[in-house]
């Protein structure tokens, strides 16, 4: 029998390749031999994938049905990262379901935990999600302040968010 790892390694490589119902199969098979091994911070994680699938496909309530119990999972563990970034996926879910305020607090609620955990990079990824969601909500004050903090904890930033980081610095310097 195939271990669990190499099953979950497939799996995230027929994702990548976008065989979504290849991926599930694989990640559900991977879900079961964690279980088998004793890991359910394991299952939970593969069952997390499966509800990308779903995300990927557009099966918004599956992919929320399946990461909730995957968050359910790391909650009663302890498992303050993984509980983050299970919060900022349903936030995405929630985001393309259309319910806003979900969708900001699940982000807010991962941003925090990131930041308590000292992960500025995730923290910072967060922040840019929300600002996103801000400025199409037409908050501009807000998503300009958001993303000025997710700049600051964000190590490689693309070429448009450098110039804005740097048009930032300058507002700030003539203020």
């Amino acid at each position: 029998m195939t271990d669990a790892k190499t099953l979950q390694d497939q799996g995230v490589k027929l994702y990548e390749q976008q065989d979504y119902e290849a991926a599930t199969r694989i990640f559900q098979q991977a879900q079961q031999a964690y279980e088998a091994d004793g890991q359910p911070d394991m299952a939970a994680e593969m069952q997390v994938n499966i509800g990308l699938v779903h995300r990927a496909l557009g099966e918004h309530q599956q992919a929320l049905d399946i990461m909730k119990k995957a968050l359910q999972t790391f909650q009663d563990t302890s498992d303050t990262l993984r509980t983050a970034q299970v919060l900022g996926n349903l936030g995405g879910v929630y985001m393309e379901m259309g319910d806003k305020e979900q969708a900001y607090n699940c982000y807010r609620q991962a941003a925090d935990t990131f930041q308590d955990a000292g992960e500025k990079e995730m923290y910072g990824q967060t922040l840019i999600a929300m600002a996103k969601m801000q400025f199409k909500d037409g908050k501009i004050w807000p998503a300009a302040a958001t993303y000025e903090v997710a700049l600051e904890n964000v190590a490689k930033l693309s070429f448009s968010q450098k110039i804005l980081k740097r048009l930032i610095g300058v507002r700030n310097k003539l203020t």
